[in-house]
């Protein structure tokens, strides 16, 4: 029995998807639940795997092709060690009437993906030569990438960048740009384009913060089961309570109207291999440094493996961005639309201070506000700024509420 391969239902706001990798070929045998293919969508790579145990009967969307809410990508033939069928109408595609006059002709068009086919002549390359690994022998865009690289082993995990050189003879590789990277790019350009977008700062003494840490890191990692205690709970913290005195700051702008949130859901950015993405903490007025730092842990590890859902990432009403982890002492964070704030933090730099008369060295840190003009006048996003350094500076303030 032939099961279709489908590609999963898409949230609204996710239209389509991009083939990235295919795990197998056609002809293997696969197990229930074993990864076959994965799909780049906007914001998240999206794992799909086996209905049953069988072979890989058919691949109808090769890498880089476009799919669609659950849209047939292939096909298993069920049972355990199947061999692929050789003659199976209900499997085979839809093919044209050929023509008595060039059966020979016919066949060997039939034989070639389109994929394949254009991947051919763009490269102007001798189909004959090409071995097809697909169903009956049929190549695939697989196969004729394997060609132009000059690999006999098949690995359809690999998209061929495009190797040449430069006007003067110096040597460029050319690489597609994912789906995530282009999303990303697209927003960015989009919040300097369409928003009244301007920055403020202000510095923060961490001294007070990490000598909490210091003092309770080992007995907090202890009662809560190995999460460790991190500076990002605490800014979660006082930007949810500095969010809530000057609500304009969480709101966001519709067309013409304003929509002030009831709630705080905290994006934090999160730097990934495929490009940064930013899921949300949701209702994070609710949470305690313990929660926040496991979710922001578990969302770190998704990032890197690929695992974050779509669904993580929607919505949001703030967003916080670290560029101190890579070093960075100061920076002006752009907006993540629809929102109208982002705070940057940076590096926690030792620097001389004037404390009371007196010199003295302390761990400061530079914070941006890059907010959106058109929403929050600058004395509110001043206050807003103030309010978050003023609950670092003496976090009794995030426990007393003051």
């Amino acid at each position: 029995m032939t099961i279709e391969i489908k590609a999963p239902t898409l949230p609204e706001s996710v239209p389509d998807g991009t083939i990235a990798n295919w795990y197998k070929s056609v002809g293997d045998t696969v197990a229930r639940d074993e990864l076959l293919v994965d799909i780049e969508t906007d914001k998240v790579v999206i794992e799909v795997v086996s209905p049953t145990d069988g072979t890989l009967q058919e691949i109808l969307k090769d890498t880089g092709d476009t799919i669609v809410s659950n849209q047939a990508i292939g096909s298993v033939l069920a049972g355990e060690a199947a061999a692929p069928a050789q003659s199976n109408t209900e499997a085979e595609p839809t093919k044209e009437p050929q023509s008595n006059a060039a059966p020979a002709a016919g066949s060997a068009e039939l034989m070639i993906s389109p994929a394949a086919k254009k991947l051919i002549e763009e490269n102007k390359l001798d189909s004959a030569a090409i071995a097809g690994s697909g169903k009956d022998g049929r190549v695939t865009k697989e196969d004729v990438l394997r060609s132009l690289d000059g690999s006999s082993t098949p690995n359809t995990n690999v998209t061929v960048p495009s190797i040449g050189t430069s006007e003067e003879g110096r040597l460029e590789e050319r690489v597609p740009m994912s789906r995530l990277r282009a999303k990303v790019a697209e927003r960015l350009l989009q919040a300097t384009q369409t928003t009244a977008m301007l920055t403020t700062f202000n510095e923060v003494n961490m001294q007070p913060v990490m000598e909490i840490r210091n003092r309770y890191k080992k007995e907090f990692e202890k009662t809560h089961d190995g999460v460790r205690l991190g500076f990002m709970s605490f800014f979660v913290r006082a930007c949810t309570e500095a969010l809530k005195r000057y609500p304009a700051v969480n709101a966001s702008i519709d067309g013409s109207d304003i929509i002030y949130h009831g709630y705080q859901d905290i994006g934090v950015a999160v730097s990934s291999p495929r490009g940064l993405v930013v899921p949300v903490l949701r209702n994070s007025d609710s949470m305690g440094l313990a929660q926040v730092e496991k979710e922001i842990r578990q969302f770190g590890e998704k990032a890197r493996d690929g695992k974050l859902a779509i669904e993580e990432m929607l919505g949001g009403t703030f967003t916080i961005s670290n560029g101190g982890v890579f070093g960075s002492l100061v920076s002006t964070p752009i907006l993540n639309p629809p929102q109208t704030a982002i705070l940057g933090m940076h590096k926690i730099q030792e620097r001389p201070m004037a404390v009371s008369g007196e010199v003295k060295i302390l761990p400061m840190m530079y914070l941006a506000l890059s907010y959106d003009h058109r929403m929050i006048d600058g004395k509110e996003a001043v206050q807003f700024l103030v309010t978050v350094k003023e609950l670092l500076e003496d976090p009794t303030r995030l426990l007393l509420e003051i």
